[in-house]
């Protein structure tokens, strides 16, 4: 009978998941900037960012603001290794004329009662840092800063709606001249999250289902649109108590619901807390029982007053009738008390009553609950997910049952969540402590941070002054008095000419400059359908013979072209050949190359000093099998701009940022005074990464810059390249992450093996975590493929160590180019120069922000001079053969 009469408060499995689907839609709504201000489910942003991880310690005080009594609490936080907290509260009653009265009136008793507690503790001569447990709506703006939206529970304070709560507590405290610093502000639930997430660093989420009802939990920075930044993740409060207010659940609701909500103090709000907190869930089972009776079903029909008066049956009376052994007697005497004189079938009912409504309210509790877990697990990408629910509250922890309910009807809707639910010791006031605690230590990370990374942030006005450096040490190369011992040597390429379009014929063309080598057959085609077709084989240059013997080097490269002649089929054609050659050479002619010294991690001996053109054809002559006209050796950085001047005449300037770093530009014959001649131009080969050999630049170096510099391969050499290019910019990066973990701002203090590892941190692992696209789960999982085991906060911080490093590198490499553009500009003695230039480099191409950088450095410190960048379609192999064809057609002209 009692079934059928609450049929409707009994809810299927499929009703369940359709809440679930609602409740799902509706954060979504919470958390869009345009859809926020119609959304039922407020989604507040807490700015608590980061869960504890052991590492906090220290005195705290709480304030506790929301039940039936105010709390005040003493914490201290351990860092023992052991995650302990010893917590020592003191409960002042909350009298009427405080819940009821005005602003003042409240923060008043808030500030005495605080007082009275430090008093007892002996705790006025300390400063300490405050965390205020505020368990109303508030919509914060930062951690320490809440405007209040309405008051739930009882609370009926005048003058502190849309206000900050913050500010009126701080003024209080000063009255009362207690010696406090608010450090957060935070909700019952997001406290219940923080202790749970003390003891399991797994809790991301926490429920209170008490007196109120209400939910927070982790949430993608990058899906809150009511707050700035998309890195990391934040708590979001919920406020899930008002789901339902614009009508989403009136078909779940029964006469009954109406009833009591049309009879409580605030009509048509809190709605889905009013089917599920204890505050209601009495009045609830009231409003049946009294129905009930009056239709003759219950107590032979008799309505007692007891029965007709509002409040009368509390959670507690629920609880006790609902026990296992004792329910029955218990409920034979609360109904007794009641005036009401039941029979055995009367209790029998009304115990059935107390289920059905309990039940409903675990099982909406539930619905709401999995439509969060399922959201993190969805954030996560993950098929299957462990994780923690923090709980609190009067309701879960003294029904007899509830707590069961709520995890068997959890478990039933997310089957893919192995879920933990693990109650509140210390609850809001140790929670609200641990944020506080939490808050104060990453304050003090964020301080010592800066501090690692300020030295790595260089103003305009440091820049301004490495280009003018960088251009005095242009000059210094060009200069015959000064060249011998310039750092920045100023090479001449002896390429004299840019392509005019009349160059034709076949080529082969040679690109060593890095790990690879690389053989192509390069057609040049004139006239009409001028053209340039490619064909290439890349062939791998191993370790040993990169720093083996110079004639084991060059016999590899034979063997390379041998292969590649025969892969083509052209063995036996004598085609002219352009050598790309990306290391600083001395030239005396086109097909003359000096080695001045190794770079990029190459160490072959008996080659520096010597002509590379000449090693090369001794190696093809003791092969015997093939000969080759030797027409040009070219610098990379010349192939750039060669093959870029093809497309466009303009283009004057050759930029290389990739694993090296280098620039040239055609500079007036006049101005090579190392050179005879004083007609035309031609292509100087910078090599400016050893620019700073000479200490002109060690005061931007940092203790960083210093440690690579230190193990790499040719120490206190090319100290320029070794901050801008990408074969030292990982390096850099992991010197910092080793010092940072060092302080314990990272990895929980721990140096791993992978991490002391010289070269695990590749720059392409700087593109992939500087990406936009990329959320910071995809860089924790980069970093677990280095071996470094990272919370959410500690990716962050690498990230961000990134940016600094990469942006540095960029802003050096902008102020270098400025120098060599203002150069040009006074060349031609224009006032504002119009050039291209040609770039190529890995750095420059596929990291996600080094371009950008870099023009908007050299817009901000050439700004007479209009640039367009020109990205070089394999500019170092084209190159090479549209050098070798300019040479071939200068020189057919001479012959002529």
């Amino acid at each position: 009978q009692v079934d059928r009469y609450l049929y409707h408060l009994r809810l299927s499995n499929d009703v369940l998941l359709d809440v679930m689907a609602r409740f799902q839609a509706e954060m979504v709504k919470g958390l869009g900037r345009d859809t926020n201000p119609t959304a039922t489910v407020k989604m507040l942003p807490s700015f608590v960012r980061s869960l504890p991880d052991g590492s906090e310690k220290g005195d705290f005080l709480a304030v506790d603001l929301g039940g039936s009594q105010f709390r005040a609490h003493q914490v201290k936080v351990f860092a023992d290794g052991k995650q302990s907290s010893q917590l020592e509260s003191k409960f002042y009653p909350t009298p009427k004329e405080v819940t009821e009265g005005n602003r003042a009136e409240l923060f008043d008793y808030i500030a005495d009662c605080l007082s009275d507690f430090m008093e007892t503790k002996n705790l006025k001569h300390k400063k300490l840092p405050l965390g205020f447990t505020f368990s109303f709506p508030c919509k914060q703006t930062k951690l320490e800063e809440g405007v209040l939206l309405a008051w739930t529970k009882h609370f009926r304070v005048r003058g502190v709606q849309d206000t900050d709560v913050v500010s009126s507590l701080r003024k209080a405290l000063q009255k009362h001249k207690a010696n406090v610093d608010v450090l957060a502000l935070v909700n019952d639930t997001v406290g219940t999250m923080m202790t749970c997430g003390y003891d399991d660093q797994r809790c991301e989420v926490g429920v209170i289902i008490g007196t109120g009802t209400n939910a927070c939990y982790m949430e993608e920075m990058r899906h809150i649109n009511l707050v700035e930044g998309d890195e990391g993740r934040m708590c979001i409060n919920t406020e899930w108590g008002a789901f339902g207010d614009d009508g989403a659940l009136d078909d779940l609701r029964t006469e009954f619901d109406r009833e009591l909500d049309l009879g409580s103090l605030n009509p048509g709000k809190q709605l889905f807390e009013k089917m599920i907190s204890s505050l209601y869930l009495g009045e609830l089972v009231r409003l049946i029982l009294l129905k009930m009776t009056k239709e003759g079903l219950l107590f032979n029909g008799k309505v007692s007053t007891a029965l007709l008066t509002k409040g009368k049956i509390e959670m507690k009376h629920v609880s006790a009738m609902e026990k296992d052994k004792e329910g029955l007697s218990n409920t034979k005497e609360i109904l007794t008390d009641l005036n009401l004189f039941p029979s055995e079938e009367d209790c029998v009912a009304v115990q059935h009553v107390c289920t059905i409504v309990s039940f409903r309210s675990a099982n909406l509790c539930a619905a709401a609950l999995a439509a969060i877990l399922t959201r993190l697990r969805e954030n996560k990408k993950l098929l299957r997910m462990r994780t923690t629910v923090g709980i609190d509250g009067g309701l879960y922890k003294t029904h007899p049952k509830y707590a069961k309910r709520l995890h068997k009807v959890v478990r039933r809707l997310v089957p893919t969540c192995d879920v933990r639910f693990l109650l509140s010791a210390g609850g809001s006031g140790t929670g609200a402590a641990l944020v506080t605690a939490v808050a104060h230590r990453l304050a003090a990370q964020r301080r010592r941070i800066d501090a690692a990374l300020a030295p790595l942030l260089l103003p305009l006005a440091v820049l301004r002054e490495v280009k003018d450096r960088m251009r005095a040490e242009l000059e210094y190369g060009l200069k015959r008095e000064t060249q011998a011992n310039a750092t920045v040597k100023m090479l001449p390429t002896y390429v004299c000419g840019t392509p005019d379009g009349t160059e034709k014929g076949k080529f082969l063309a040679l690109d060593l400059g890095g790990t690879n080598f690389r053989v192509l057959l390069v057609k040049i085609k004139s006239g009409r359908r001028r053209s340039v077709q490619m064909y290439n084989k890349i062939f791998a240059i191993p370790l040993e013979i990169m720093q083996g013997t110079g004639e084991e080097l060059f016999d590899h490269i034979v063997q390379c072209i041998a292969d590649f002649l025969e892969y083509m089929g052209i063995k036996g054609a004598r085609l002219p050949l352009g050598f790309t050659f990306s290391f600083p050479c001395r030239q005396a002619g086109i097909d003359k190359g000096t080695l001045v010294g190794w770079t990029k991690g190459f160490k072959a001996t008996d080659c520096e000093g010597e002509d590379v053109v000449d090693m090369l054809r001794e190696a093809i002559r003791r092969r015997n099998e093939f000969d080759l006209d030797i027409v040009a050796v070219v610098n990379d950085t010349v192939g750039t701009m060669m093959t870029c001047g093809y497309e466009d005449p303009n283009c004057e300037i050759g930029l290389i940022a990739g694993t090296g770093s280098n620039v040239c530009y055609m500079e007036d014959m006049k101005n090579i005074e190392i050179l005879e001649g004083n007609e035309g131009k031609m292509c100087i080969n910078t090599e400016w990464g050893a620019f700073g050999d000479n200490g002109c630049i060690d005061h931007i170096r940092t203790k960083y810059d210093r440690e690579v510099d230190e193990g790499s391969l040719n120490p206190g050499k090319q100290r320029y390249e070794k901050m801008t290019s990408g074969m030292y910019l990982g390096e850099i990066v992991r010197q910092i992450l080793i010092d940072l973990t060092k302080q314990g701002l990272l990895f929980r203090g721990h140096v791993s093996e992978s991490l002391r590892k010289r070269g695990i941190f590749e720059t392409k692992f700087l593109s992939q975590i500087e990406s936009d696209r990329l959320a910071l789960l995809q860089v924790r999982r980069i970093l677990q493929q280095l071996g470094l085991d990272s919370t959410c906060d500690d990716s962050i911080i690498v990230k961000e160590v990134c940016g600094v490093v990469s942006t540095r590198a960029a802003r050096l490499c902008g102020a270098g180019l400025a120098a060599v553009l203002e150069k040009k500009r006074e060349n031609q003695g224009v006032e504002r120069l119009r050039i291209t230039v040609g770039v190529d480099g890995t750095l420059y191409k596929l990291h996600p922000h080094f371009s950008r950088v870099l023009r908007e450095t050299v817009k901000e410190l050439a700004p007479q001079c209009d640039v367009t960048f020109m990205l070089s379609e394999d500019g170092s192999g084209k190159g090479a053969a549209l050098i070798t064809a300019v040479a071939k057609r200068l020189h057919n002209v001479g012959q002529k």
